[in-house]
């Protein structure tokens, strides 16, 4: 029986670590043909090293750029004829309270978690709908869900992604494509990384040392969405770790 994700081409964002370089794994070793984004080269050229993935396979990408998510997408389809599916998962995740106003890192969030979703969309949609074809893969979080003190501008960003998502599937029902938001909890990554205020920071390491878990469970909430039949349109999937109470 056909897993529906073998030799589909699947454009990830974010892709040289955390849930893109996870679903990369998974993906890959399910049969599809990847093409992976993010800013940073040498760690995309190590996994798709690894991964035995073509040179032409990885491209440096800053999501903020419409131009570079643009030159990701062209390289799928100049590469494979075709642009399956997207997986706009590149994220930040800088928390503080508000008044601590760190509107730097508030823009940043912007940038990255909505606009590189619609710059995503707008780079994939084009040739999606003259495929007449395909599936979008938004990442959104828990925060886009719940809202709790020292993450409002992160989870407004993720409600974000849940509303475009919603809109985008509405829109692209004539010409047949997909469309799947995901909302992970606690998953271990590189993500509280990006936590510059120190009370934060501390908080959310010591609740992600006891109860994340690892980002092959996202990598498996995406192979799910995939191989689902082509009929079948799996529009929202929101999972957290079981001992996680927000």
């Amino acid at each position: 029986m056909s897993n529906n994700i073998e030799g589909k081409v699947i454009v990830i964002t974010g892709g040289s670590s955390g849930l893109g370089e996870a679903a990369a794994r998974l993906l890959t070793q399910s049969g599809a043909k990847l093409v992976l984004g993010a800013r940073r080269l040498e760690r995309l050229q190590a996994l798709a090293k690894e991964l035995s993935l073509a040179d032409e396979s990885v491209v440096q990408t800053d999501v903020t750029r419409h131009e570079q998510v643009k030159r990701l997408v062209d390289r799928a389809v100049q590469s494979h004829g075709r642009i399956d599916v997207m997986i706009n998962n590149a994220g930040l995740m800088p928390q503080a309270p508000l008044e601590r106003l760190k509107i730097d890192e508030w823009n940043q969030m912007i940038d990255v978690n909505i606009k590189g979703v619609l710059y995503g969309i707008a780079a994939a949609l084009p040739h999606m709908q003259r495929q007449r074809s395909g599936h979008f893969i938004n990442v959104s979080s828990v925060a886009g869900h719940r809202v709790g003190p020292g993450f409002a501008v992160y989870a407004a960003t993720k409600y974000a992604v849940r509303a475009l998502s919603e809109g985008l599937r509405q829109e692209v029902k004539p010409y047949n494509i997909r469309t799947t938001v995901i909302s992970p909890g606690a998953v271990a990554t590189e993500l509280p990384n990006s936590i510059t205020d120190p009370d934060a920071a501390e908080r959310v390491r010591n609740f992600y040392a006891s109860a994340a878990i690892p980002a092959d469970s996202f990598a498996r909430a995406v192979a799910f969405a995939i191989s689902q039949p082509e009929e079948v349109d799996v529009n929202e999937i929101l999972f957290r770790p079981t001992r996680q109470e927000l």
